[in-house]
């Protein structure tokens, strides 16, 4: 029964061979057309000398990949000892590192390559879209100073207003040294207002201008086409932005703020007093002392504030860097391992086929036994050849043109159990 089951065996790997070399050569030409759609985007130079470059490498692919796997098919399954299998398992992980290392990633370049250039040019974007976003706020961060310079400006207007129609402050109205002191500091207040708010419109235009080069770059990752004419594109958008950010920084009132600031405390003069009184002087001179202080006060503030705003880290601006195919499903792998897991299965798939014939060919010996699976190897031609051969040697010993070797007492025994009265040697 074991005898049967292990012919069956034998039968069916027999059938099978054609096919298992069949499968080799697809697979292997599989991967050297992926191969070479790969390789194709990495050489350089006109159009033959890439074609006849990418052609040699596939083709250099596709016999390797073919002669190494009928290798093991051929040889694995028949290595008996555990040292030699182990040193044979050894070279079949080698040569499965060659392959992917050879083929494997380009194969995945062939089939995710145009996804991971547009992976790799949406991500990019949104790396703009957050510099752009970024300077326009540290841009707009001196507009948030504009309602206080406002409301210190309009403070120092009604006092001076005041001042003029009740001498709230000295006592007697009119225009004298401190309504023009007040005057003086509200009109400095407001310039620097509106320089502010004069920045507001630029900071916008440019704003504005960048998110129309961020919508055309979004377009461009979403069109049809071919990736490479579309990166083409997308390199000389991202260059416009790139400019459009720079500028951003550099619209920022920040500085001018804190530079007007400071002069407001450091160049203060106080005027001379020149009531028509010695009272009404000596209450001009007083208050013109509280406005001092508060004109200091005001400049440390609004110094502090824009030192705040000149504090933040400078936006550092994204260069766009274009990728080959290969190289951007090398970065981005982790987004395209379904790509991957089949360019490396097209390389490794006869790896299994391995397997399955050493896990017959140990069936067979373990059903057959040791001796007569090695019998079990003969084809009926070599049965044939055999069995002539006892034939012709039966006959000339029968005749003593031959002398008859010694016969070993064991072989005699197993000889005459054997059926038909052949060796057992010469048996299926």
């Amino acid at each position: 029964m074991a005898a049967s089951h292990s012919y069956t065996l034998r039968g069916q790997v027999a059938r099978l061979e054609l096919t298992t070399r069949m499968t080799l050569a697809i697979l292997a030409t599989a991967s050297g057309i992926f191969t070479y759609l790969g390789v194709r985007e990495l050489l350089d130079g006109d159009a033959t000398t890439v074609f006849f470059g990418a052609v040699i490498y596939s083709v250099s692919v596709s016999v390797g990949i073919y002669a190494f796997w009928s290798y093991l098919i051929r040889i694995m399954p028949h290595v008996r000892r555990p040292s030699g299998r182990r040193m044979l398992y050894l070279a079949m992980a080698i040569g499965c590192c060659m392959i992917m290392a050879m083929s494997a990633w380009l194969n995945a370049s062939a089939l995710a390559g145009a996804a991971a250039l547009e992976q790799h040019m949406s991500i990019t974007t949104e790396e703009y879209q957050s510099k752009l976003n970024e300077a326009h706020e540290n841009a707009l961060a001196a507009q948030s100073l504009l309602p206080d310079i406002q409301l210190a400006a309009q403070r120092f207007a009604r006092l001076s207003d005041e001042e003029r129609s009740s001498g709230a402050l000295t006592g007697t109205s009119g225009s004298g040294t401190v309504v023009q002191l007040l005057s003086q500091m509200s009109t400095q207040l407001v310039n620097l207002a509106q320089e502010i708010e004069a920045s507001r419109d630029d900071v916008s235009a440019l704003f504005r201008e960048g998110g129309e080069r961020l919508g055309e770059m979004r377009r461009l990752v979403a069109a049809d086409g071919s990736v490479k004419e579309r990166g083409t594109d997308y390199a000389t958008q991202a260059t416009e932005l790139a400019g459009v950010i720079g500028s951003l920084q550099q619209t920022s009132v920040a500085p001018a703020v804190k530079r007007a600031a400071e002069d407001l405390g450091r160049t203060f003069i106080a005027p001379a007093a020149d009531g028509s009184t010695a009272g009404l002087q000596d209450r001009q001179t007083a208050v013109v002392g509280q406005v001092e202080t508060a004109v200091r006060q005001q400049s440390v503030a609004l110094a502090g504030a824009a030192d705040a705003i000149l504090e933040r880290p400078r936006v550092e601006t994204v260069r766009f860097t274009p990728l080959s195919a290969p190289d951007a499903v090398v970065k981005y792998a982790r987004d395209f391992l379904p790509s991957w897991a089949g360019a490396i299965a097209i390389d490794l798939l006869p790896a299994v086929l391995v397997f399955i014939l050493c896990i017959v060919q140990d069936q067979i010996r373990r059903e057959e036994g040791e001796e007569d699976a090695e019998i079990g190897d003969m084809s009926a031609v070599d049965m044939m050849r055999a069995m002539r051969i006892q034939r012709r040697l039966m006959a000339e010993v029968g005749s003593g043109a031959v002398e008859a070797p010694p016969v070993d007492p064991a072989d005699d025994i197993v000889q005459q159990n054997a059926p038909g009265g052949f060796p057992k040697a010469a048996r299926l």
